[in-house]
């Protein structure tokens, strides 16, 4: 189960000048940058000096060249080969934003562990260090988590997007480790194509709504019943595209009528007694008729267009 991190006494501050300056990571992090980027870190006391330094002493070891540059983003240490300048931006504009928004409305404790990102410059830069530093070869062109490795590994040449999809699933590991696949992918799949709007971070439609569209006049979609019930077999290996195509606009339906956090807040206060979620979609959507529902949501979802935005409300954490 997933614990919060506990704060260990920290270590001398000239000890910790020290080991960071014995890190020298690369000529594109400078010494001054990691240190304060770590005072942020620990005033915000998510993470202690000594277990830092550490992380980025082991991460030392790591890199595959001095190419790299190391940005401390809580709770992520990013890491790159594209410019300085860019990865500094990615950390900013792209995690720290999505980290932000995604605590705003949905999750209170941040990952237990220090995870890394990684974001490879290219589809090259990618397949070889992804495979060098893992002992894998990735399973899709774009990026993916890996808790095993405590890490998200990106093809940030293919966009932001899939960084944020990640972004959101060791928040999920960390608030709610019971979380069935369904709403785990359909959350995460929801924020791959995502803005602001009234404050609040927003999906939109994106290049999931065809094939979805597709299924539904194939007669090809399952069930919510189905669905939300699916393991992690039956969610990734049977029919995974509709799936996660049904999931990601079940949740943007909730997310237009300002009921997607009402949604979460209710089913994890209610998952023991509801595993999947089910009867919590039930009483959020103020229906027991389920088949009524999806035949009204399916209309719905045809009438969508990719790249189009449809009237939504706004946001709502009520009960």
């Amino acid at each position: 189960m997933i614990k919060r991190l506990q704060i260990l006494p920290l270590v001398p501050l000239a000890l910790l000048l020290a080991l960071l300056y014995h890190l020298n990571l690369s000529s594109d992090t400078p010494n001054e940058q990691l240190i304060a980027e770590l005072s942020r870190i620990k005033a915000a006391g998510n993470s202690t000096d000594a277990e830092l330094a550490k992380h980025l002493e082991q991460l030392k070891k790591k890199l595959p060249s001095n190419g790299f540059t190391v940005v401390i983003q809580q709770p992520f240490v990013v890491i790159g080969d594209e410019s300085p300048e860019l990865v500094k931006e990615h950390s900013e504009k792209t995690v720290k934003w999505a980290v932000d928004k995604l605590k705003q409305d949905f999750f209170t404790k941040d990952p237990t562990d220090i995870l890394d990102i990684w974001l490879f410059r290219d589809a090259g830069s990618y397949e070889r260090n992804t495979l060098t530093l893992f002992g894998e070869k990735p399973g899709t062109p774009y990026g993916y988590y890996s808790s095993t490795h405590k890490s998200l590994i990106m093809n940030i040449s293919t966009g932001g997007g899939t960084l944020v999809h990640e972004i959101v699933h060791p928040f999920v590991e960390a608030n709610f480790p019971e979380c069935p696949p369904w709403f785990n992918e359909g959350l995460g799949s929801l924020y791959e194509q995502s803005g602001e709007v009234g404050g609040h971070i927003h999906g939109y439609t994106n290049w999931r709504l065809p094939g979805l569209q597709a299924a539904i006049r194939a007669g090809k979609v399952p069930s919510f019943r189905s669905l939300t019930a699916f393991d992690a077999h039956a969610f990734y290996d049977e029919d995974k595209g509709t799936n996660y195509s049904q999931a990601r606009y079940l949740c943007y339906y909730l997310q237009q009528r300002g009921l997607l956090i009402r949604f979460y807040r209710q089913f994890h206060i209610h998952q023991k007694q509801d595993p999947t979620g089910y009867k919590s979609l039930q009483k959020i959507l103020n229906t027991v008729d389920m088949r009524t529902f999806k035949k009204r949501w399916e209309k719905y979802v045809l009438g969508l267009k990719q790249g189009f935005e449809v009237d939504s409300l706004p946001p709502s954490g009520g009960k």
